[in-house]
């Protein structure tokens, strides 16, 4: 059964209504002809791609606008996890600001981004885009730009003293950087970058890479028009994150304790 949005094999479907209730905004409902998932009228200017339906459905029967179980990625539960080494990955990962002078490979950072695309997004916008800086002279136009908003608002003196003297204290020497950046437009790049880093950070941590969020080129980059015309973003577009990358040069051998979780229940 074809529909505008969805399509139902009817070999497959056991009209258990899943479909129907995980579909976050309601567009799917109990059709008129013989109970099949069907859409709401709305459905194809409401539906945001989440993919859910077509996700949830345990017989494979759903197709969600041409996108079918045979086109999904393989989900093997044995890979996930258990929940004492999720509790380690997050605990365990720290930021690195000494690194291997040993590039990352093209191949791992292009893994690395495309892991990055399964972050939530605001109505599944994924409106995240990336930058992603290796050479030595560009990573070096960042720091001098960096350091002359620096001198200009007379902040961050130690940081500037440092590379004079020849000592990067910006982006450590990291191997890579990579900047997260969304066009204006999107209705909240700040939140989806940072999500989408996020899954950067974690997803590199679990690769042995190290990183930590390049704070003071950040700051440079939301406040020096100059380093912003440098990084040659598409019109309307704005950073909105950026982490350093690279091996660590260093390995931590044990977890520091963190100020208790400061709950409040209601």
């Amino acid at each position: 059964m074809s529909m505008e949005l969805i399509s139902i094999d009817r070999n497959k479907c056991k009209r258990d209504g899943i479909c129907m209730a995980e579909c976050p905004f309601g567009l799917i409902s109990e059709g008129e002809d013989g109970g099949y998932p069907a859409t709401r009228r709305a459905a194809t200017r409401i539906c945001i791609d989440c993919g859910h339906c077509l996700a949830v459905c345990p017989h494979g029967a759903l197709t969600l606008k041409g996108q079918g179980p045979e086109s999904c990625l393989p989900l093997d539960r044995k890979l996930n996890p258990s929940p004492e080494a999720t509790a380690q990955l997050l605990r365990s990962r720290r930021s690195t600001r000494n690194y291997k002078d040993k590039p990352v490979p093209r191949e791992v950072l292009n893994e690395l981004l495309d892991i990055s695309r399964w972050a939530p997004s605001v109505k599944n916008a994924q409106p995240t885009k990336w930058l992603v800086i290796e050479s030595a002279a560009e990573k070096r136009r960042m720091i001098e730009l960096t350091v002359d908003w620096m001198r200009a608002n007379k902040s961050f003196a130690g940081v500037v003293s440092a590379w004079e003297e020849g000592k990067d204290k910006i982006l450590n020497g990291a191997p890579s950087l990579v900047i997260a950046y969304a066009s204006d437009k999107a209705l909240k790049p700040e939140i989806d970058c940072t999500i989408a880093l996020t899954y950067l950070d974690l997803a590199a941590h679990g690769k042995g890479l190290g990183t930590c969020w390049a704070g003071l080129f950040l700051a440079a980059a939301f406040n020096h028009p100059p380093l912003l015309e440098a990084l040659a973003l598409p019109e309307n577009h704005r950073v909105h994150g950026a982490l350093m990358l690279g091996y660590p040069k260093y390995r931590f051998a044990r977890i520091p304790q963190r100020h208790p979780a400061d709950i409040t229940w209601r």
